[in-house]
């Protein structure tokens, strides 16, 4: 049976709180809660490091000539050497529509034209976590969560990594401690304000939703068009509607971690933003995660004086010194996240990082190069072949390594973005 029942029917059909069976005939999710038994197969989760600007092309890839497991990492891969077989690094991958060279997230998770829609200058589609979020993202309190940097600089523009199916931004937040209380911390309002709230929050939408149906009437093609896109973007406030009502009565989960310290900046925000991925991984609060990493105060925190715009603009001397800085204290930083998955036990014994498919890079490799993106993949979510160095064919689709990791976390979407199909050497 493919009938899906809304879980408002099983617990306020009666106003009474009944714990039922996971009914897997009728497409019953468990939702997590206090109340939750036995413990199933752990989920598969995604996460997605953007970096911005780009690396130091001179130290950061490893010697195309030295591929498969016998390669030695380069001097600004040299950090994740404890971790050379938990990990894959591609080269030879580019986002075929991009043409802005400032613009290192943007397009990194959606391989979108950015020309695509014609009288406009700006278009995009859906990027890989969202994919993620919609297929996998049903069942816990947060669909997805997006994650900033405290300034940005290098990213280019949207709210977060994040677009929506009808390609447009979704947002993000760039506070540990909001995003700590989003997580974790117990509603202020009684439950039956909150109900209130969404009630009216319909009604709202009910009464656009009628005045947009009266004026749809003798429209141009073009408007009508545009109007369709408002009935999406209702729909979809619908749905977010809908998830909050689910999770009403649901208490959040337990924080396994203290309230981070106020006003954190540079590598103290990359450490914090990192504990809380793994917090929020380790509650099953969400199983898509992206974050759009700090430029400036990256470097500030390490002392250099340079903006990140100029380090990408280095050449022999201390911009170059502290371009390969940042790199080495990138990949300190992604060892750290892998230490941190690893250390953190499923309810089945198995690990975080056995079920987590980590991505990490940006559109943009180095100084206003767009091709060869820096691309780090790791994780056991996606059940991908790690340990490797990969070079693939130039301007291989970054978006094929996306549609691999998709497909290996039983995501059988038939493309994404520009996808030209999926990446066999990344199979394991």
């Amino acid at each position: 049976m493919k009938t899906s029942f809304n879980r408002r029917h099983f617990l306020r059909g009666t106003g009474a709180l009944i714990a039922l069976p996971a009914l897997e005939s009728v497409g019953f999710r468990r939702f997590a809660s206090a109340a939750s038994t036995a413990p199933s197969a752990p989920a598969k989760r995604s996460v997605f490091l953007g970096m911005g600007f780009g690396v130091t092309k001179e130290t950061w890839f490893p010697d195309i000539n030295q591929t498969g497991a016998d390669y030695e990492l380069s001097e600004g891969l040299a950090p994740l050497a404890r971790h050379q077989a938990d990990i894959t690094v591609v080269q030879g991958c580019a986002n075929n529509y991009t043409n802005e060279a400032h613009w290192g997230s943007t397009f990194w998770l959606t391989g979108a034209n950015r020309y695509s829609v014609p009288g406009q200058n700006m278009a995009n589609s859906i990027s890989a976590d969202q994919v993620v979020a919609q297929h996998l993202g049903q069942g816990t309190r947060f669909s997805s969560l997006q994650l900033n940097p405290s300034e940005l600089q290098g990213h280019g523009p949207g709210l977060s990594l994040g677009w929506d199916q009808r390609g447009k931004p979704v947002a993000g937040q760039d506070d540990p401690v909001q995003v700590f209380h989003k997580l974790f911390s117990a509603e202020d309002l009684p439950l039956e304000q909150r109900q209130a709230a969404i009630a009216e929050n319909r009604s709202v939408l009910d009464a656009v939703h009628s005045e947009a149906k009266r004026v749809q009437r003798s429209l141009s093609k073009t408007d009508t068009d545009k109007l369709d896109e408002y009935f999406q973007g209702i729909r979809d406030i619908e749905t977010r509607l809908n998830k909050d009502e689910d999770w009403l009565d649901v208490p959040k989960a337990k924080a396994p971690l203290e309230e981070p310290e106020p006003g954190l900046k540079g590598k103290a925000e990359i450490e914090i933003m990192q504990d809380l991925i793994v917090a929020a991984l380790q509650t099953d609060s969400t199983r898509a995660l992206t974050y759009r990493m700090p430029g400036n105060t990256l470097l500030q925190s390490l002392d250099v004086k340079h903006s990140a715009h100029n380090v990408s603009h280095y050449s022999p001397g201390d911009r170059m010194e502290a371009s390969k800085l940042r790199d080495k204290t990138h990949s300190e930083l992604l060892a750290r996240l892998i230490d941190k998955l690893k250390a953190t036990k499923e309810a089945d014994g198995s690990n975080l990082f056995d079920h987590t498919a980590l991505a990490f890079g940006s559109n943009i490799s180095s100084i206003h190069y767009l091709t060869n993106c820096p691309t780090i993949l790791t994780g056991g979510g996606a059940n991908l072949k790690l340990g490797q160095h990969l070079v693939l064919s130039e301007d291989t689709p970054l978006c094929n390594v996306w549609l691999t990791m998709l497909h290996g976390m039983g995501i059988d979407v038939e493309r994404h973005g520009d996808s030209s199909g999926i990446v066999k050497e990344l199979q394991a």
